[in-house]
Order: C-alpha cells, then structure tokens, then sequence
C-alpha cells in the first residue's frame, strides 16, 4: 500500500465510522495518537513479543499486540493527514534527506 492509498483509506474509514462527526482540535488529535503510542507501550509491559499478534478468547476477532498497536499509530496519523491534507509521503522524504545531513547523534545525545 502507497502512502496516499493509506491516508485515503484511513480518512475515509474515520470520516464513515463518524470519528469527524464533530470537529475535534489538533491537540486533541495528537493526543489519540499518543494514546496508541501508550498502548504499545502497555503491550511491552505486559510481556508481549514486538512481533505478537494474538487474539483476546473474550473478542476472538479483533486482532491485538504491539504490531497492532503500532499499526493504530500510523492509521491515526494517516486520518490526520487525510483530513488536513498533508502530503506525508513528501513530508518523509524531505526530512529523511535532512537526517542524512545531521551528527552522529545529534551532536553524541545520549537518546
């Protein structure tokens, strides 16, 4: 999937489970997509494998673990861009060339 199937296929999704029915902030926003961030990390926390995907006996059909989790990050952040219209893919490319130009480590920082 290309990125702009992706944030197409999010948006789209969101907008028709009624996740725009009211207009919602930015900060509001950034904040569902750290609420996934954090369910990765509970996930972590809890024992999991980064690459378990496993099924809850209480809801056999709705797939969970950090892969899922994180792949909620990238759909959140996909829905976000598709209702602003980011170009993500453009945004990508341009501050992976940055990157390349940067000191080992941001000038050696320890994270």
């Amino acid at each position: 999937m290309n990125f702009k199937t992706l944030i197409k296929e999010s948006y789209e999704n969101a907008k028709e489970k009624g996740w725009h029915d009211v207009d919602r902030s930015i900060p509001e926003l950034l904040c569902l997509v750290h609420s996934e961030i954090s369910e990765t990390l509970e996930e972590y926390r809890s024992g999991k494998n980064p690459n378990e995907i496993y099924y809850n006996p209480e809801k056999p059909e709705k797939p969970e673990g950090m892969p899922i989790e994180l792949a909620d990050v990238v759909i959140r952040i996909a829905d976000f861009c598709g209702l602003f219209g980011v170009d993500l893919e453009e945004a990508i490319k341009i501050k992976l060339e940055y990157n390349k130009t940067r000191s080992y480590r941001h000038g050696n920082k320890r994270c």
